[in-house]
């Protein structure tokens, strides 16, 4: 073969740029590698393949909204389900309608004649810090040591646990009063084998030992059994499941003789001593106030319960608004309220979400974050949910969400706001459920399974958030 000579190579050069000139095609293929076009943004995955990638084996519904209230997407949008901590958000908008956003919870120290009385406000975040201040400053007021000393929790309902279809010594449902000194929870530590169990009305600056909460250690039955005896509260613990040392939180059932009792040790201290305290349901006339402290503000208290999602927050605050007689009644009350501002699809129990008879619609939900939220600043009380990571597939950049969880064993829901900068913003409800799991699980703390059910619902979420966002904002 004849080698080419200078003619023909530029005779063929000519002839491939002239083919590059006419097709696009070899034109990028020809072109130096950082002028390339860039390749075609990937198709955003329907809902319906992300759903069946998770895996979830349950029920997925949900509601997106636009920013002006216009439902954009639903699925199972009109299905009744447990909202769990979802409902939080509407008891969050009804509280503030309906106590103001300034609303201060008081807890006072009262004299009548002989008896000094501790009076509780119904003030949800009252915790042994509060309870020594109000000590001090019943000490400083000079009063004589009392002969009597009772505590009055009639500011709200007696109830002795939020839901009767959980655990009983789960530190998330302990009883309802007037009075709430730590959430209702006395702290429990031991050492290994069950030895020295030690309980306390545990708060950042002091943690007085609670009397009126014993605990026993036992050699067999369940790994914790509450049983009243007389003015005390009694936690059997089995040993056999403290092999090491350990702590944790358990509920009070007795609430005014356990806040009674750290205010008499705190009293004590400062130098005012007290009786045993009595526990009174009515409030004896001629009353005069000897000293009193009050709680945040209302938006505060609700800040922190949106953050933390303690039930027994939404609770006293639902029932301080509603004046109701029951968690029932007090649930009916703020539906009424809701449905006169137009939302329907409601079916309320309680005010936290606990109670498996509560039910919402994934709609009703997204539409009370779109028509109620924003006169409330509801935004700013969100807390803003971190993303999920797992290896193989990618977070999606820049999401944000600033929404209230809900989460029970095989239930995982999610209700607020998704936004990516330079994208925009959408309004969601969305309610991941196994109920037949769920049933069977019902009061159990971690069951076989749930945390990988969880794990995946939680990813789950964010991708639809973010496809949302990526396609419709």
């Amino acid at each position: 073969m004849k080698s080419m000579g200078a003619v023909g190579r530029r005779q063929l050069l000519g002839g491939l740029l002239g083919v590059a000139c006419a097709t696009p095609f070899a034109a990028q293929a020809l072109a130096p590698m950082g002028l390339a076009e860039p390749p075609p943004p990937k198709p955003i995955p329907r809902p319906g393949r992300l759903i069946a990638s998770a895996r979830l084996d349950g029920e997925v519904d949900y509601a997106v909204f636009d920013m002006t209230g216009a439902l954009i997407e639903g699925r199972g949008a009109d299905r009744p389900i447990a909202p769990a901590s979802t409902l939080k958000v509407l008891t969050t908008l009804y509280a503030l309608d309906r106590l103001g956003a300034e609303y201060r919870f008081a807890t006072r120290v009262m004299r009548a004649g002989d008896m000094l009385l501790l009076a509780g406000g119904g003030d949800p975040v009252l915790d042994t810090d509060g309870l020594a201040q109000l000590a001090r400053l019943a000490a400083a007021a000079g009063s004589s040591p009392p002969a009597r000393f009772a505590v009055w929790g009639g500011a709200l309902p007696s109830i002795e646990e939020i839901s009767a279809e959980q655990a009983d010594h789960l530190a998330y449902n302990p009883a309802v009063s007037g009075i709430a000194l730590n959430f209702n929870r006395v702290h429990l530590d031991w050492k290994a084998g069950g030895a020295d169990p030690s309980m306390q009305a545990r708060a950042a600056r002091h943690s007085p030992r609670a009397y009126s909460v014993q605990a026993a250690v036992v050699g067999q039955g369940p790994l914790f059994a509450w049983r009243e005896e007389g003015a005390h509260e009694v936690w059997e613990i089995n040993r056999a499941g403290l092999k090491s040392r350990g702590s944790r939180w358990l509920p009070v059932r007795r609430p005014e003789l356990y806040a009674g009792d750290v205010f008499q040790t705190l009293c004590r201290a400062e130098g005012l001593p007290l009786p045993a305290p009595e526990v009174i349901s009515d409030l004896p006339p001629d009353l005069v106030e000897v000293a009193r402290i009050e709680s945040p503000p209302l938006r505060e208290v609700l800040r922190g319960m949106m953050e933390y999602s303690t039930n027994l927050t939404a609770e006293m605050v639902g029932l301080h608004a509603s004046g109701a007689s029951d968690l029932v009644a007090s649930a009916r009350a703020m539906q009424v309220w809701a449905e006169a501002r137009g939302i329907q699809g409601l079916d309320l129990r309680d005010h936290s979400g606990m109670s498996p008879a509560t039910r919402v619609t994934a709609r009703a939900m997204a539409r009370v974050i779109s028509s109620l939220g924003a006169s409330a600043d509801l935004r700013g009380l969100m807390k803003h949910v971190p993303l999920q990571e797992r290896k193989g597939r990618l977070t999606p950049a820049g999401l944000r969400m600033d929404a209230k969880t809900g989460t029970l064993n095989f239930v995982s829901n999610l209700a607020g706001y998704g936004s990516i900068p330079g994208q925009g913003e959408v309004i969601f409800a969305i309610y991941m459920s196994d109920m037949a799991r769920r049933a069977a699980t019902e009061g159990q703390e971690l069951p076989a399974g749930v945390i990988g059910w969880t794990s995946r619902a939680k990813l789950l979420q964010q991708e639809l958030v973010a496809g949302w966002v990526a396609r419709y904002a």
